[in-house]
Formats: structure tokens, C-alpha cells, sequence
């Protein structure tokens, strides 16, 4: 059955009509399951003169930030919620060691995609996209880092919202401001003007919820996060189970 396409004002009104509200839908643990063939293990690549592979980021096509070597035989999708709490745990727990201890070796790259579930999620993602390509997993690791502390600040922009009508066009800008995050990111490096130049641009918005709506078609990404390795749904959620399908892969 061929799947409906929406234009990107009826995604973004879509967003627009989810509630104000930070939760858990949409984030959540699956079964930790599955496993990749056994592969030999893999030859460290060496990464360019005078650069670490972490420092090595690139954007795809489909929205996505890469980190590391881009030939690297194995290649991982993260598809993650800004305000997911199980996503903010990976970030802890799991990402120091997939940067340090497996990107680092040029065997493989992580691509890290936005899986917008919220207003204030695509507000923080089109925020970070303010800054070089450079700057996007630093900042993406700040958000999580702070993510409770957040949380709080970003109430009163959705109360103001829902008791003044917001015009769609002007939600971003609203969050942005009153929610504290342009004050958050103006103390990392994203000037407080940049941010409201970013923040007016709701194509960018539309852009995040159709690639949002793509991953759910296209990988069966049904919570968050979730991890696509070499083209598979992995279906795990936690570096405990992710990283024995890495070694499994060859990356060891």
C-alpha cells in the first residue's frame, strides 16, 4: 500500500497540535533483542592528519550528523527525542564509550538523527542546528546533560502558549524566549540573535516532523531512542545491549 504524504504545513500543524506537555510517550525501552552476524574483527583506520575521528562531523541528506569515519564499515543510525529521558540515560551511560572506544577507531560512525516528538523538542533541534555541524554533538550532549533543569524552565512557555493563542508561526520563538532556551544556548556559543533568526524559520520545523514521520515508515521506529545498524532496526535501546552487537559486527 503506497503510504499518504502530507505537505510540510500539514506536518508542522500536526506537531503544533500535540500537547504542551513533557512525558514519556513516544520514549521508551524495547525489548533488548537481536544480535548482528559475527563478523572478523575489524583494522582501526587511522583518522586524518591532525584530527581525532569524534572531531570529524558531517550532514547527510536525510537531516542526519555524522560522527566519524563516513567509510566506516559500520554504520549506525540513532534516532533520539531531545526531551526523552531513556535518550538523555544513553547519552550518559552509552555515548562516552561508542565515541571513545569504537568511533575513535575510524570501524564505526554514528549518525545522529532528531526524532521531534513535542514543540519544545523541535524548538531545542532547530536550535542546536544554529551552531556548525562542529558544534552539534557537543550541544546535543549539553541539552541532555541539563535536560531535567530544562524541563522546568520550559513549563511557563507552555502555559503562556496555551493561554494566549500563539500563533503557530510564532511557537519557536515563543519556547525559545520564554522557556529559557536562548539564554541556554547563548551561554554555549549561539548568540541570542542567531537564535531568533533560527527560530523563525517554521520550514525548518516542517522539515524535522517529515523526517520524523519518514523514520517511523521507513525503520519502524516506534520509541526512542532507537538504533539502526547497517540498514537493521537493532530493536535495543541501551548500550548494554547494543554494544555486544557492535563486537558481533566485527568491532572489537
Amino acid at each position: 500500500m503506497q503510504t499518504k504524504l502530507f505537505s510540510p504545513g500539514h506536518l508542522l500543524l500536526a506537531l503544533i497540535a500535540l500537547p504542551l506537555a513533557l512525558g514519556l510517550a513516544a520514549c521508551g525501552k524495547k525489548d533488548e533483542a537481536g544480535a548482528a552476524p559475527v563478523g572478523a574483527p575489524l583494522n582501526a583506520v587511522p583518522p586524518p592528519a591532525g584530527k581525532a575521528w569524534a572531531d570529524v562531523v558531517s550532514v547527510t541528506a536525510e537531516g542526519g550528523y555524522v560522527m566519524g569515519n563516513p567509510n566506516a564499515p559500520i554504520k549506525i543510525i540513532e534516532f533520539a527525542s531531545l526531551t526523552c529521558p531513556h535518550c538523555a540515560e544513553f547519552e550518559e551511560k552509552g555515548f562516552p564509550h561508542l565515541r571513545d572506544e569504537y568511533v575513535a577507531k575510524g570501524t564505526v560512525s554514528l549518525e545522529f538523527r532528531n526524532f521531534v516528538r513535542d514543540p519544545y523538542d523541535t524548538t531545542m533541534a532547530m536550535l542546536i542546528r544554529c551552531g556548525s555541524p562542529d558544534s552539534f554533538f557537543a550541544l546535543t550532549e549539553q541539552v541532555y546533560a541539563n535536560q531535567k533543569q530544562l524541563f522546568d524552565q520550559l513549563k511557563p512557555a507552555g502555559e503562556f502558549i496555551q493561554a494566549n493563542s500563539t500563533p503557530p508561526a510564532q511557537m519557536f520563538t515563543v519556547i525559545g524566549e520564554r522557556g529559557g532556551l536562548s539564554d541556554f544556548f547563548a551561554a554555549r556559543g549561539i548568540a541570542k540573535d542567531q537564535s531568533a533568526q533560527c527560530l523563525a524559520k517554521p520550514e525548518v520545523a516542517s522539515k524535522l516532523v517529515a523526517d520524523t514521520s519518514k523514520a517511523g515508515d521507513t525503520y519502524n521506529v516506534t520509541g526512542t531512542p532507537t538504533f539502526i545498524v547497517n540498514g537493521r532496526n537493532v530493536e535495543v535501546a541501551t548500550w548494554d545491549a547494543l554494544e555486544p552487537i557492535l563486537k558481533q559486527a566485527g568491532a572489537r
